[in-house]
């Protein structure tokens, strides 16, 4: 007899998903689905208001990663306008942004996925959390992990307005330059999160890589899909998390792209499924050929091992040695071991608090210039950014006055959804054999998703618009007593 197995809601992630395992009769994995339930619907909506209100309304998508969307939508009215920012309003924004990354990966590694390797997979419920990682590691860990996110998060603060949703972009520039007070303050901090990229990595080695079972885990083949990756680099190649071109490379590592932000519709397609609000993107000139990996397969990854793989290498010198540490270990470039991630999440966390010392180095951004005003009208405009999750897209169309006439958002998380669904399914049957199941295999499985930081909150969408929608009103007995639906086929 059949038996089927659901997760719901699955926990440890920004927004709601769920997982459905559905068993045969010898008690396998015959299928397994991972599904988004919620809506949201900013691209509709966004349409009839003013152009110079996206980056403050797509910032409301999330409260997690609002800097991301405000700086994509930033960079989107720059090129809406036709108009360069100022070299020191561009470092302004670099410092804000590499801040945000920092902080976002500190926040994923020590409060979401880290409880996973440093509790255990297998530990009780109650302990897989981050009070059970405060309990392994010692008060003092724990504080110095919340004061020096308070510090960075404080960068975004000063300059942004408010660390949710900073208001500072403006098209051509910024709102507000540094004072002396904070070059000073900035200074310090910067110094400081290298230590902590620092810290954290050898913290990593020493709970994980020295641990073989662990090891065996991230290298191991339930957790491993081989797909083609996406990422900005710089003129170097080497990853860039504001700025430059989206490099794709193949399986083997082999560069298969390389275009800019701009061209991105003629290299990304949207697949749909019934049964979830999630979009499936895909490599165009690949096609798409289900749930499947392989060089065949136009299936794609983003966010921190795909940004790694799709480079060069890092842009700072700590950060680089990390890199190939992790490459040495894992056996080479590209690696496909999800859980790998993890570890290159912070590797990212060292480069971007190296850059945040480059930035404070540089005298040019204390300087006064900090806007272009535009002076042409807007029509069209595309804005990229790395956000933590991934690759970021906010495409504009405008009348000649400015309002919204079409908005398209190709979010971080929706672009890991296909490879999100395969790692799930992977992990399912991996892991799940002749009807044994536990509450930590169930928590192994979920590790597959909660490795790519997935932020279902604002990756949701659907195709043409619409909501499907099923109510069913039923009596004290469980009978169905009325039945209401929209845009749903009986």
């Amino acid at each position: 007899m059949s038996k089927r197995i659901t997760i719901d809601p699955i926990t440890r992630l920004e927004g709601h998903g769920k997982i459905e395992i559905f068993l045969d009769k010898n008690g396998d994995v015959a299928n397994a689905y991972f599904q988004v339930p919620e809506l949201r619907g900013f691209e509709k909506f966004s349409e009839g208001r003013m152009c110079e209100e996206m980056p403050r309304i797509t910032p409301k998508i999330c409260g997690v990663c609002p800097t991301a969307h405000h700086m994509a939508a930033t960079k989107a009215l720059d090129a809406l306008y036709h108009v360069t920012p100022p070299r020191t309003a561009i470092l302004i924004r670099e410092l804000i942004y590499n801040a945000f990354m920092f902080e976002d990966h500190a926040l994923h590694f020590y409060f979401l996925g880290g409880p996973d390797f440093v509790v255990g997979p297998d530990a009780p419920k109650a302990e897989r959390n981050v009070l059970g990682v405060i309990a392994k590691v010692g008060l003092e860990v724990g504080g110095r992990v919340i004061e020096m996110r308070r510090r960075v998060r404080n960068i975004i603060t000063s300059l942004g307005g408010r660390v949710i949703h900073p208001v500072c972009g403006l098209p051509g520039g910024v709102s507000r330059g540094l004072t002396e007070e904070m070059k000073e303050e900035f200074t310090a901090t910067a110094a400081e999160a290298v230590d902590f990229g620092k810290f954290s990595l050898d913290l990593f080695a020493k709970v994980v890589l020295e641990n073989k079972d662990y090891v065996d885990l991230i290298a191991g083949d339930i957790y491993k899909h081989k797909t083609y990756y996406m990422g900005l680099v710089d003129d170097e190649n080497r990853v860039n998390f504001y700025d430059g071109m989206i490099r794709v490379v193949d399986p083997d590592g082999n560069e298969f792209a390389k275009f800019a932000p701009a061209d991105y519709l003629d290299h990304i397609a949207e697949h749909v499924e019934p049964w979830s609000y999630i979009k499936f993107p895909y490599l165009k000139a690949v096609g798409w050929k289900g749930f499947t990996d392989g060089p065949e397969s136009g299936v794609y990854r983003v966010a921190p091992l795909a940004r790694l793989n799709a480079s060069d290498g890092m842009a700072t010198e700590t950060a680089q040695a990390a890199h190939d540490q992790l490459y040495e270990t894992l056996g080479g470039k590209p690696a496909h071991n999800t859980l790998a991630y993890h570890w290159a999440r912070l590797v990212e966390l060292t480069q971007a608090a190296e850059r945040l010392v480059e930035l404070m180095d540089d005298p040019e951004i204390m300087g006064d210039d900090i806007r272009t005003l535009p002076t042409e009208k807007p029509d069209e405009g595309v804005g990229v950014v790395e956000a933590p999750r991934g690759t970021l897209f906010h495409h504009y169309k405008t009348d000649e006055r400015g309002v919204i006439t079409q908005a398209n958002l190709v979010v971080a998380t929706v672009n890991n959804a296909p490879g999100i669904c395969m790692s799930i399914e992977g992990a399912a049957r991996g892991l799940i054999k002749g009807g044994k199941v536990n509450d930590g295999l169930l928590n192994m499985v979920e590790m597959a998703f909660r490795a790519y930081d997935p932020c279902f909150a604002c990756a949701t969408h659907s195709l043409p618009g619409q909501m499907p929608l099923v109510v069913e009103v039923k009596g004290p007995d469980g009978e169905v007593l009325e039945r209401l639906s929209q845009f749903v086929e009986d």
